[in-house]
């Protein structure tokens, strides 16, 4: 399966592949390289997980983007996952497309999540949405859902300020009222909320 998708990433004009690990304690010795740009990582390794492997390759290089490929559609290690900081989370049955799409918007800072994930995972936000409505609570604004999606997608207070050309301080004040409106508690939450808005499926 290695030399497969190295074949596919290769033909891509845009990537090189800069080197392999057959399981996760070599990914973990070799993540430290500078001529790597983003990892893609299977979840199911001999030896080292790769839930355990993102963990260490996070320690050793906060900034390295990690892209999971997994046969799991389960919320369970996508959390897990989203807690070692991955920036994308892409099943092997998915479409090739999907995985560079996910590299790329790893590599670009924004966090992807395949999109066949979407129902399993945000389903709880329909209901949820149906009962705010119902007892007339506030709705985000139009610069809230706006702030909160750039947010969402991974990019700082500091990027988001610069495009909104709007101080820090503000950005802060939008995401905390956003989250607050809509009963979100950290980043999974958001993660999960972005998942049933669509905004992690084409950056």
């Amino acid at each position: 399966m290695r030399q497969g998708l190295k074949l596919l990433i290769d033909r891509e004009h845009d990537f090189v592949v800069a080197d392999e690990a057959a399981d996760g304690a070599q990914a973990i010795e070799r993540g430290h390289l500078q001529n790597v740009d983003v990892v893609v990582m299977d979840l199911s390794m001999p030896g080292v997980s790769g839930v355990v492997a993102t963990r260490k390759l996070k320690q050793l290089r906060p900034d390295l983007p990690i892209v999971i490929l997994t046969r799991h559609a389960d919320e369970t290690f996508l959390q897990e996952l989203l807690r070692a900081q991955a920036s994308a989370y892409v099943l092997k049955q998915s479409p090739h497309a999907e995985l560079f799409r996910a590299i790329r918007a790893a590599a670009s800072g924004q966090q992807y999540i395949d999109p066949a994930l979407t129902h399993h995972l945000a389903a709880p936000f329909v209901a949820q949405e149906r009962k705010r409505a119902a007892r007339g609570l506030p709705a985000v604004t139009d610069r809230e859902g706006e702030v909160l999606r750039w947010v969402s997608q991974g990019y700082s207070n500091k990027e988001i300020a610069g495009k909104l050309d709007v101080t820090t301080k503000t950005i802060e004040v939008h995401k905390a009222n956003a989250m607050r409106k809509l009963g979100l508690r950290g980043r999974i939450e958001l993660v999960r909320y972005a998942l049933h808005q669509g905004w992690l499926h084409d950056p």
